[in-house]
């Protein structure tokens, strides 16, 4: 079959990472979860006392930490200086922080450049999910798919990812969702944004399979040049 780039974006818990490792899984092809790239740098902005909310130290940081994402959908990694950081990305501080260091230009461009040779290395083909990556990252993508979901169904699958100490109140995590939207929809820099060009799929009513088998169905219609 034809190499085909996917581009898979929408707010957190519509279902972005689930149904993007499994449609690669399905169709033999890479899967680069862009949302742990920033999560990964914004823990070693952490972990090395970078002050999150002064932009100008974290840009000047921005070029520091060597992050290195692996694309096997049954198994991704994510390494920051050789450290597996795909526990530490996950805690509640990094998520309260990702915006607001994702936000600087010299992050998302430093990212970006990263996120394009991953997908121009992968040569069967890849699936990238994240914020920006049709607007943006990979805006000649071959299909762009936007996930959206109400923000109670999206809170509910949050909540229930979310383990132990880290997990909220529903209406805290809706809260905290709604946050974050507008912050990644209204930040200069690439802000999340449907493409012109993507497919919009909500997923509110739909199970995870429903969502998987319409992306499955897009990709391959996409591949046989719609036939």
């Amino acid at each position: 079959m034809e190499s085909v780039i996917v581009a898979i974006d929408g707010p957190s818990g519509t279902g972005k990472s689930s149904t993007s490792k499994a449609v690669a899984a399905e169709l033999g092809l890479s899967y680069l979860d862009t949302g742990a790239q920033y999560r990964a740098i914004t823990w070693w902005m952490i972990s090395n006392g970078i002050d999150v909310s002064d932009a100008a130290a974290i840009a000047t940081a921005s070029g520091k930490p060597f992050i290195e994402s692996g694309t096997d959908p049954a198994a991704p990694t994510i390494t920051v200086d050789g450290v597996d950081a795909a526990g530490p990305i996950r805690t509640q501080e990094v998520t309260s922080k990702v915006s607001a260091v994702s936000a600087v230009p010299e992050v998302r461009a430093r990212i970006t450049e990263l996120q394009r040779s991953i997908a121009a290395a992968a040569e069967k083909g890849i699936v990238v999910e994240g914020r920006d990556i049709g607007t943006t990252v990979l805006p000649d993508a071959d299909l762009k798919i936007f996930l959206t979901a109400s923000p109670e169904a999206r809170a509910a699958r949050r909540s229930g990812e979310l383990k132990g100490k880290e997990a909220s109140d529903l209406a805290t995590t809706r809260e905290a969702l709604i946050k974050r939207d507008h912050a990644d929809s209204n930040r200069k820099t690439s802000p999340l944004a449907k493409a012109d060009d993507a497919v919009e799929v909500d997923t509110t009513d739909l199970t995870l399979a429903q969502v998987i088998e319409c992306v499955v169905t897009l990709v391959e219609e996409k591949r046989t040049g719609g036939k």
